[in-house]
């Protein structure tokens, strides 16, 4: 039986889970409201303050739904209760970001800004301290959205092996190449 399937999900206060005909479960929570649309062979039912999920055969492809779709709730009620975060390091000389709105004004190296326009579930905010590399908050309640968007940001300008350049995680290490200067030796 999958390991993560069969643990329940529990229900954090101020948290409602509910589960209609159609199989698609609904969460809300203080950060906003998820809806995923289930397998139908997938059962999910709300048993008190657990949410179960259900598979009916031991088939390759239902075991790999079960634990699919148990996962996937499970992040989406963490997601209404706390929410996702994470956080982009511009690293490069001239570098820069700036919000206003929903639209990130990215200054990358390139002869012109870019801006990239962010659904209205992630909020984003840039920091920018004197003499530290710019950071680009992302927040959102969505941890597949939040991923995405973080995905393209960093497609923009990826991190180059050899002066470690680029749009990274914070904290990230980046595995640095030699340059030709240590091939000669």
């Amino acid at each position: 039986m999958s390991r993560i399937g069969k643990k329940p999900i529990t229900i954090p206060e101020k948290v409602t889970v509910s589960v209609n005909a159609e199989n698609v479960v609904t969460v809300k929570g203080p950060k906003g409201e998820l809806k995923q649309q289930v397998d139908k062979d997938i059962k999910v039912s709300v048993k008190d303050g657990n949410v179960v999920v259900e598979r009916p055969t031991e088939q390759k492809r239902h075991k790999a739904l079960h634990g699919l779709y148990r996962s996937l709730i499970a992040n989406m009620v963490v997601g209404v209760s706390e929410g996702y975060k994470i956080d982009l390091e511009l690293v490069g000389v001239g570098y820069k970001a700036s919000t206003n709105g929903n639209v990130l004004e990215l200054g990358l190296g390139y002869s012109h800004p870019i801006f990239l326009g962010l659904p209205p579930e992630v909020k984003a905010k840039a920091v920018t301290e004197k003499g530290k590399n710019p950071i680009v908050m992302l927040e959102s309640a969505d941890k597949q959205l939040i991923g995405q968007v973080s995905a393209k940001i960093r497609s923009l300008r990826k991190v180059e092996p050899y002066k470690g350049k680029g749009i990274r995680f914070v904290g990230e290490q980046i595995r640095k190449k030699a340059g030709k200067a240590a091939a000669k030796k």
